[in-house]
This record gives structure tokens, C-alpha cells and sequence, in this order.
């Protein structure tokens, strides 16, 4: 689904022209799209034909789907919006022919007026493809980086041509800020302009630890890199708050434009005038 109205903290909107996904690593585990796709959104999803079309597939509501019916939405909202690009899905997942990723773009390139968000775990697909893609001012490319064993994702996002690189680390399972006695390596943020952190939620989910959420924010401080804490987690994603250390943190790279000033004049409407009015007037 597609909602001009969401809860996540760092966006405005979200736009869903595919849908489902492939969980690859372990930032995947206890994936909120996945369980949203399993029980809220299931029959939709089962009427609507998976992209590879399976017996297997057709049974998956989290099967990658394409809804061509979506694919103009952003172009209907007139005020300008951060928006979440498949937040129930990954434009990059291989089942998405190129096609079908090039109609997104061409969206996002028409609806200059938005700020995009792209998110994938699947940089590398988006570094194959980037040659054949537009790559407006106002479309943001960013990877998740739930712990070290995926930072290679970084290196990947920062060949794309994107004007705005940023990582997702959400949840964060581990720490990115390297180790005091040099044993293990911080991630390398250079040519990222944004980074999002936060705890994991919902059932089983992964304590952050306080040690990780500084760390990564120190991190971005030292590199000029705006930052973005959205949330420490628990059984609901409100449950831990969102403050860092006495106060929250939600930094973007970019303003977002203003909305277009309606210079369109309003006609006069004539209001009747009584006769001893209008003897007065004259």
C-alpha cells in the first residue's frame, strides 16, 4: 500500500509500486514488511499476480508484485514530501525486470518536487544498472548496514550517482564506530551524506546497545555526516523513545523544498447592496 501519511520518522510518505521482497541477511530476520504482508495486507497481495508467476510465488503474499496502477501516485501529490520509496519491498530485488525499475525512476524524475528515498540491500544491482537510470537532484540512493559483516554495501552505494548516499543502519545489531584498541575497523562513511540509526522492533527483537547508537553518531559527527537517530525499539517501536543522550537527533542532507506559492488570484464575489447603501456610496 501507499500512504501520504506514515510513521516512520524520517519520511513524509510512502509509495509502494512493488511489493515483497527476499530476506539476505540478518537485518532481514524480523522483517516488519515481511509480517505486514503476512497478516494486514495478505488478500490483497494474493490477488494481485507475483512478478514471476509460480505456483510457489502465487501462494507468497511477500512475493515480489508489480502494481502498474501505483506508478503515478507521487504525481497526484501537489505538496512537496519525503518519500519512502517500496517501503514493503526492494526496487533492486532481481525479480524486478529493468524495465519496470526505469518506469519508477522516470516517476521520480517527473515528481521533481519530492525528495525520494531509495532503499535497498542490494547496492550492487543499483551500481549494475546505474547507467541505464536517470539520476535527478531529488533522488536519494541509501543501503542498510545492520552490522560489519555487511559493510561492503557501502562500497558499492558509493559508485552510484546519486546526489544524496545514505545508510540505513536500523536495525543497528552491532557497532559501526570501530574498536578503541583498533582491533576492529569503523565503517567507512566517506561519500555518504545521510546515515539513520536505530533499534530493532517487535517480537524477539535485538537490544541496541547505548555504546553502538554513540558510537555511530560520533561517527557522523567527526565525518560531517547528517544524522538521524529514529528510535531505540522494543515491543513497539515507541516503546524506547527516541532521544540520544538528552535530545533527539533527526538531521537531514537536504531541505526540503518549499511548497509553490499559489499565485493564482481569487476572483471577487459581488455582495448585494442595499438601495440606502447605495445611495450613500455614490
Amino acid at each position: 500500500m501507499s500512504s501520504t501519511h506514515t510513521g516512520i520518522e524520517w519520511t513524509d510518505a510512502t509509495w509502494n509500486p512493488m511489493t515483497g521482497c527476499t530476506k539476505i541477511s540478518a537485518g532481514c530476520d524480523h522483517c516488519y514488511a515481511a509480517t505486514v504482508a503476512q497478516t494486514k495486507t495478505r488478500e490483497i497481495y494474493l490477488a494481485q499476480p507475483p512478478v514471476r508467476d509460480t505456483a510457489k510465488h502465487r501462494e507468497d503474499p511477500f512475493a515480489p508484485r508489480w502494481w502498474a496502477e501505483r506508478l503515478e501516485q507521487p504525481l497526484s501529490w501537489r505538496r512537496p514530501r519525503r518519500v519512502f520509496v517500496n517501503s514493503m519491498s526492494d526496487v533492486f530485488h532481481a525479480h524486478f525486470t529493468v524495465a519496470q525499475i526505469k518506469e519508477v525512476f522516470d516517476v521520480m524524475a517527473s515528481a521533481h518536487w519530492h525528495q525520494f528515498q531509495v532503499l535497498t540491500k542490494r547496492p550492487e544491482r543499483a551500481l549494475r544498472l546505474a547507467d541505464q537510470l536517470p539520476w535527478p537532484e531529488n533522488v536519494w540512493l541509501g543501503t542498510s548496514v545492520e552490522d560489519m559483516r555487511v559493510a561492503a554495501r557501502v562500497d558499492a552505494l558509493r559508485r552510484v550517482p546519486a546526489a544524496v548516499r545514505f545508510i540505513s543502519a536500523e536495525p543497528l545489531l552491532g557497532p559501526l564506530h570501530g574498536s578503541e584498541d583498533g582491533t576492529m575497523a569503523a565503517l567507512d562513511i566517506t561519500g555518504i551524506h545521510w546515515v539513520i540509526g536505530g533499534g530493532e522492533s517487535g517480537n524477539g527483537y535485538r537490544p541496541v546497545e547505548p555504546a553502538w547508537a554513540t558510537g555511530l553518531r560520533d561517527l557522523c559527527l567527526e565525518a560531517g555526516v547528517a544524522f538521524f537517530w529514529k528510535q531505540w525499539g522494543g515491543r513497539t517501536p515507541k516503546a524506547g523513545g527516541r532521544d540520544l543522550e538528552g535530545r533527539t537527533w533527526e538531521e537531514y542532507p537536504v531541505a526540503l523544498p518549499a511548497p509553490p506559492i499559489d499565485t493564482r488570484r481569487k476572483k471577487a464575489t459581488a455582495r448585494p447592496v442595499g438601495r440606502a447603501r447605495a445611495g450613500a456610496l455614490r
